[in-house]
């Protein structure tokens, strides 16, 4: 009789096998496994540890401080791996302005073929990503936003479901129904985000339409991942019940791991009348949430983590995370599902 859990035991030498999808194909990698881009999170480390494994790795462009400090972790990225990695650049209100054609211009000085973008249309900006032969992934929450992202000329996009960690839109539509209806609609690969942990939610994904997978919290809790010990230990003992939605009454909601602070931010927008971001701006400085990934205070600050965090239950390399992943979910089509259909 098949296991229900197929997932292989820790230590397991199997080599996982190549995959093929619209997504490895289209970026040159060896599996359909992106890194998504997290501030405070995003560096050569991390980035160049799941490109080494055969994924995507992303260096997040706003952690870096300047276009100056991004061109310099993408030579740092370079010397630790001759694999293809991604460079995101998120673009949210901010209390001071961001010159996000900078950055960008930077990436593309510094020889970056793959830009993710989230938060605003990056149509601006396509004209000089394309005249660099850049490709362009653009996180979408809703099909609505990835349809017009396609029509822009972004060649993938990430679909986030409400499950996912930071900013899931206002829709809060899951992903068992987002990602079929994302492949009805869609001719461009797309990778599924939110809610993913292993190589079972990844077989799910594909199965669902999916051209591969893009995770964040899950790679937070990796020996690469350049955070503080005790934040990845507070991830291992927390379960699915510990994120919050805050900022819901700015129509800038955001999923984080349910702290004091986190708590302080939904006592603030319960209060009678509109609620203002000065009224909650100190609470989610970006430099509070820092703070968390460098003391590892997980009560100091708000720090992004998604609904995957009751899946998580160890702390692996990249290269150990993605092969067991890829194993598993092999082990899935072959075995499990292709047993009930025999």
């Amino acid at each position: 009789m098949t296991s229900h859990n197929p997932a292989p035991k820790a230590g397991s030498q199997r080599r996982s096998e190549d995959m093929h999808t619209r997504i490895t194909q289209l970026f040159g990698i060896r599996y359909p496994i992106m890194q998504g881009g997290m501030q405070w999170v995003g560096y050569a480390e991390l980035a160049s540890a799941v490109s080494n494994a055969g994924g995507l790795g992303t260096i997040t462009a706003l952690s870096q401080g300047s276009p100056e400090g991004l061109a310099r972790e993408i030579a740092r990225c370079r010397n630790m791996t001759d694999k293809p990695f991604a460079v995101n650049l998120t673009m949210l209100p901010a209390i001071a302005p961001v010159p996000y054609d900078e950055y960008l211009r930077a990436g593309i000085e510094s020889g970056v073929t793959i830009v993710e973008t989230a938060g605003r249309s990056p149509e601006p900006f396509m004209p000089m990503l394309k005249k660099h032969a850049v490709k362009v992934i653009h996180k979408c929450t809703a099909v609505r936003h990835a349809l017009t992202a396609q029509r822009i000329g972004c060649d993938a996009v990430s679909i986030d479901g409400v499950e996912c960690a930071g900013h899931p839109g206002e829709d809060d539509v899951p992903n068992f129904v987002l990602l079929p209806i994302a492949a009805d609609a869609l001719d461009i690969p797309f990778f599924a985000s939110g809610g993913i942990g292993d190589g079972r939610g990844m077989a799910a994904a594909l199965a669902l339409g999916a051209d591969g997978i893009n995770m964040g919290t899950r790679f937070l809790a990796t020996r690469e991942a350049p955070v503080h010990d005790h934040v990845k230990r507070t991830i291992l003992q927390a379960s699915e019940r510990d994120t919050v939605h805050i900022l819901r009454t700015l129509r800038n909601t955001a999923r984080v791991y349910r702290n004091a602070v986190a708590a302080q931010v939904l006592d603030i927008e319960a209060r009678p009348g509109a609620t203002s971001f000065d009224d909650i701006k100190d609470l989610v400085a970006g430099v509070r949430g820092r703070q968390v990934f460098d003391t590892g205070d997980t009560e100091c600050g708000i720090w992004t983590a998604g609904l995957v965090i009751g899946l998580i239950h160890d702390i692996p390399t990249c290269e150990e995370l993605i092969g067991r992943m890829v194993q598993t979910c092999q082990d899935v089509v072959r075995a499990r599902l292709a047993d009930m259909v025999a």
